[in-house]
Formats: structure tokens, C-alpha cells, sequence
């Protein structure tokens, strides 16, 4: 974990090594305040030799001065390398996460992502400068200052030493009672980020069905949960500034206490009597300092295991030693296909799928919810690998391109269509970055999307909210298949994607697909059999198995899961 922690330094470097050797130097010259100001006080005040008075008076002034500016420069230091290392460390995850599988994804969730990325993060970059700024002063300050205390007077520097063991086992207790609780709130909040992604996604269908009232219960419910496990943990880490408190009192006290007896007894100065209260007082706030390093390094364990699980995690599908870069054709051919989302041969949701598919036939997929149509197509672009089997595009297994040469070729319009905040040329152009207008209107025309574009005051310059808030479903789906033909694909895939466009439509982007994009395969996912009647061919799926295939007057004759269908949304319509 340490070691990819260490990666994500890099170019700051500099700054990191920085901090702890201007700290160092601040220790030093702190340290040796006290001994001045001892010499200050006997030599000067106690002697009434103003000279003396002046001289330790300049020189204590000076080394202020210069731990005043070695402080500031190890917190500038300190603020750059951790701001530094924080930006790498959400970079390295991101690129990561935009490696996943979906396979990958699904193991984490979005909402846990989140907070890996967000919250995770900062208190891995707060711990950060904790350790090389204050994990490097208050060790050094401890050592230095015990030093000097034995050197000015052994058997009272004895206190500062009997003190340690006391607060070594308290801060023990501590923390090993807070850290397990840290661990769990963290998991809590990924649940908090999954309630608040949720509605305010769903916020139309809350505010439709009247629900704000069970939103809010739900998000108070997880809200509290984090309350109450912040509360215990205070609670516990609470008892540590009174712990450091005590022991510094009563150090303190002891140290006044026999110093005083020693200095009626002429075997000790007053200035060195002050100078072992300043450093009593630098010991055990050194000790205290390393108390919250403890703090900080306990709330920050969890988040650092969280992501190293990120950075760690290896996506499930990756290319090949010499992977093939060229998709000749958009011929399919699945060969004893089976799949699991788990990766688990006893629960398989697709099971002996045989489907051969010629370059530039329209398919037409039908089947009840549930029965693996989804499943089926994301086996195509490898968004997941199969767990039995094959699937070939062009004659060669997915598994043997390069996957952004797969990709390329096959564009897939998904049942959940997202549209992304900017422009609708923006959003077009995910398709292909470098589409001419001409090219993105003849996509949008193709895709029966050009009418309502022009309609809108700005055109193709209008700008698209968040997850596309101001567009119907319909409209959204017709600027997703733009956007998908914008490839010039292989293959296309519309999964379900002309649901919420009526009929007529429906007709139209199909008849546009046969003229105007003969040579691309095109497989059709739909409810509707009108859909797909006129497919060249309509795979029936029932259960993860191809219950039938053929064309819609061979399946009327051979497949009764079929005619149901058709007879039911016939005599739908007839009735209405």
C-alpha cells in the first residue's frame, strides 16, 4: 500500500523532501531557545549585566526569526507536496476506474467510487502532510528536547521519561477502539453518496409519486447512522487531549516542585529551572502533536485501504500480446456461448447461444424481461467477457483485437441513454471527433432527430442540461442513435432505444438504416414486434436460451412464444 502511495509523488518530489529538512532546521534552532533564554536570566538578569541582557537578547530575537521563517516555509512546503500528491493519487484512480469492465464497476458501485475519489482522498492528503511535516517535528522535537533536559539536569529530565510509557498505552487504547468505527463510517457514506445519486436522478418520479416525505426519512435514517458513529468515535479521541493534559500538569508541577528545592539548595540556576519547564512543555506537546498524527493516520487507514483497493483492482478484459487491429466485416457469430455475471458456471444467465449473423443483416431480438437480450449484445464490444464459449466479429474472437479497434467498430446505444452537460454538436461528436456539420446533420437526419434540433432557438449550438434534462425520452434516444451512427460502425446495436419514439418514427429510422447503411449489421432489441418484423432475421430468447430464430412469417408458423406476442399487440392495437 505504502509503495503505490509513494508512486503517486512524483513531481512533487521536491517539495516533499523539503518540508521535513526545514522542519528539522526549525526543531534545531527551537531547541536551542531555551538554553539562551537560560543564559539570558543568569548571566543577564540574575548578574544585572545589561550588556549581557542585549547580546542573548539580539541572538534570541534572531533565531526566532529564523524558526519563524523555516516554519512558513515547511508549511508552504508542506500544503504543495500534499496538494500535489492528492491530484495524482485521484488521477491515478480515475484512470484506472476508466479502465474498469463492467465486471469491475459492478464490484464497487458508482456511489462507493464517489466517495473513493472525494472523501477518501482528502483524508489520505490531510494524513499526508500530517507525516511529513508534524510526524517529522514532534519525534525530532521529542528526541532533542530529552537531550537537553539531561544535559541541563539528569535527575529531573528522569519526569519526562516515566511519562511516556503512560501515554504510549493510553493512545493505544485509543486508537484501537476508534479505528474500527472509522472503517465502518466510511462504508456509510458510500451508502449516503447512493441515496443522494438516486434522488436526485429519480427527483421527477419522487416529486410525481408524492414521496419527498420517504426520500427524506431514507437519507436522515443513513445521515444519522454517520452521526452517531462520528459521536462514539469523538467520544473515544476525546479522552486523549485530557490524558496529554494531565501528563504535561503534572510534569510540570513535579519539575517546579524539586527544581525549586534545588535552587534554595544553590545546585541549580533559575534560568536553567526555565528552561526545563520550556522543555517539558516542548516534550509533551511533541507527545501531543504525535497524538494527532495517531488521530489523522487512524481516520485516514481506512480511506487508504478503500483505495488501494481501487489502484489495485486489474480489469478482467485487456488486449492481447498482438492483438488485431482491423475489424474486416460486421458478421456475428456466437459458438456455444454462456455467460455469468459472477463468473460462476452454476449461475449462468445466457446458456448455449449458437447464432451465426451475416455482414449487413438486421436482427431483430425479442424476449420478456429477464430472458438475457442485454446480455447477449454487451458480449459484442467485450463491455463483459463470456464465460463459455466464443463470440466472433469478422471471423476473429472479440478476445483477439485490440479493444479500442473492437469499439470503434461496434456502436451501441444502450437501454439507460445518457446525454452529457454541453452542446448538442458536443454530445454528437462523441461519436467522432472530428464530424463535420454536414456529417452531424445527415446523422441527425438519419436518426429523425434534425426536425426538433432546428426547432430550438440556438439549433445544434443548444445546449444540453445535465443527464439531458431538457429533452423528452424520445428526443434523447433519436440524439443517442445520431450520435452511434457518428461512428460509422460495423456493427449497431439499439438496445430497446426506440421505445419512447412512436411508431411512425420508429419506421422511418429504420427505413433509413436499410438505405442509408446497407453494409452495417444491425441488431434491433425491442418490445414491439412492429419493431422488428421486418428484420432479416428475429432471434427469440426466453430464459438466457434462443428459444427460436427466423423470419416473422417462419416464426408465426413455428415459435408459440412469438405468436403470443404478435397476436397480443395485435389485438392491442385492434381494440384501441
Amino acid at each position: 500500500m505504502i509503495k503505490r502511495f509513494l508512486k503517486c509523488i512524483r513531481e512533487y518530489k521536491k517539495p516533499t523532501i523539503l518540508t521535513p529538512v526545514y522542519v528539522s532546521i526549525e526543531v534545531v534552532i527551537e531547541v536551542i531557545i531555551p538554553l539562551i533564554m537560560a543564559s539570558l536570566i543568569d548571566r543577564g538578569v540574575t548578574a544585572g549585566n545589561m550588556t549581557m541582557i542585549w547580546r542573548y537578547g539580539m541572538v534570541l530575537a534572531l533565531c526566532c526569526g529564523v524558526s519563524l521563517v523555516f516554519g512558513a516555509l515547511s508549511g508552504k512546503n508542506a500544503a504543495y507536496a500534499s496538494a500535489g500528491f492528492a491530484h495524482n493519487l485521484r488521477q491515478d484512480m480515475y484512470e484506472n476506474v476508466q479502465n474498469f469492465s463492467f465486471f469491475n464497476i459492478d464490484r464497487f458501485s458508482s456511489a462507493s467510487l464517489v466517495t473513493r475519489l472525494t472523501t477518501d482522498v482528502t483524508n489520505v492528503q490531510n494524513a499526508f502532510q500530517v507525516i511529513i511535516r508534524i510526524a517529522v517535528r514532534s519525534p525530532l522535537m521529542l528526541v532533542f528536547s530529552l537531550i537537553m533536559s539531561f544535559k541541563v539536569n539528569p535527575s529531573l529530565a528522569l519526569i519526562f521519561l516515566c511519562t511516556v510509557p503512560v501515554l504510549g498505552v493510553g493512545m493505544y487504547l485509543i486508537i484501537s477502539h476508534v479505528h474500527p468505527i472509522f472503517e465502518r463510517v466510511f462504508k456509510t457514506y458510500d451508502k449516503l453518496n447512493k441515496v443522494v445519486q438516486e434522488n436526485l436522478r429519480g427527483i421527477r418520479v419522487v416529486k410525481s409519486f408524492v414521496r419527498e416525505g420517504y426520500e427524506v426519512e431514507k437519507f436522515e435514517e443513513v445521515s444519522t447512522k454517520i452521526f452517531r458513529d462520528f459521536c462514539r468515535a469523538e467520544q473515544i479521541l476525546a479522552f486523549s487531549n485530557p490524558l496529554m493534559q494531565a501528563t504535561m500538569y503534572a510534569c510540570i508541577l513535579l519539575v517546579s516542585w524539586f527544581g525549586a528545592k534545588m535552587i534554595v539548595g544553590s545546585t541549580m540556576t533559575t534560568g536553567e529551572l526555565i528552561s526545563l519547564i520550556t522543555y517539558a512543555t516542548q516534550i509533551l506537546m511533541s507527545l501531543m502533536m504525535l497524538s494527532m498524527v495517531f488521530v489523522m493516520v487512524t481516520i485516514s487507514r481506512a480511506s487508504a485501504q478503500r483505495i488501494t483497493e481501487i489502484l489495485a483492482e486489474q480489469t478482467d478484459i485487456a488486449d492481447v500480446a498482438a492483438p488485431e487491429m482491423t475489424v474486416k466485416d460486421g458478421s456475428l457469430c456466437f459458438r456455444g456461448v454462456g455467460f455469468s455475471y459472477k463468473k460462476d458456471p452454476g449461475h449462468m444467465c445466457l446458456n448455449d447461444i449458437e447464432l451465426t449473423i451475416p455482414s449487413g443483416a438486421v436482427v431483430g431480438i425479442l424476449g420478456e424481461t429477464g430472458s438475457g437480450k442485454t446480455s447477449l449484445v454487451q458480449l459484442i464490444p467485450r463491455l463483459y467477457d463470456v464465460t463459455v464459449g466464443a463470440v466472433e466479429v469478422g471471423g476473429v474472437d472479440v478476445r483477439n483485437y485490440d479493444l479500442h479497434a473492437l469499439r470503434e467498430a461496434v456502436a451501441m446505444v444502450l437501454q439507460k441513454n445518457e446525454l452529457f452537460s454541453g452542446t448538442v454538436k458536443e454530445n454528437l461528436r462523441w461519436g467522432n471527433e472530428q464530424a463535420t456539420d454536414t456529417e452531424l446533420v445527415h446523422a441527425c437526419k438519419l436518426a429523425q432527430a434534425d426536425e426538433f434540433i432546428t426547432q430550438y432557438p440556438n439549433g445544434y449550438d443548444t445546449v444540453i442540461e445535465q443527464g439531458g434534462a431538457n429533452v423528452s425520452g424520445g428526443q434523447k434516444q433519436r440524439l443517442c442513435i445520431a450520435r452511434a451512427l457518428l461512428k460509422k460502425p460495423r456493427i449497431l446495436i439499439l438496445d430497446d432505444s426506440t421505445s419512447a419514439v412512436d411508431t411512425a418514427t420508429d419506421a422511418q429510422i429504420r427505413k433509413a438504416f436499410r438505405q442509408e447503411i446497407p453494409d452495417t449489421t444491425k441488431l434491433i432489441i425491442a418490445q414491439r414486434v412492429a419493431s422488428v418484423q421486418d428484420a432479416d432475421m428475429i432471434v427469440v430468447m426466453d430464459g438466457g436460451r434462443i428459444a427460436a430464430s427466423g423470419t416473422h412469417e417462419e416464426l408465426l408458423q413455428t415459435s408459440e412464444i412469438y405468436r403470443e406476442v404478435f397476436e397480443s399487440q395485435t389485438r392491442g392495437g385492434e381494440d384501441e
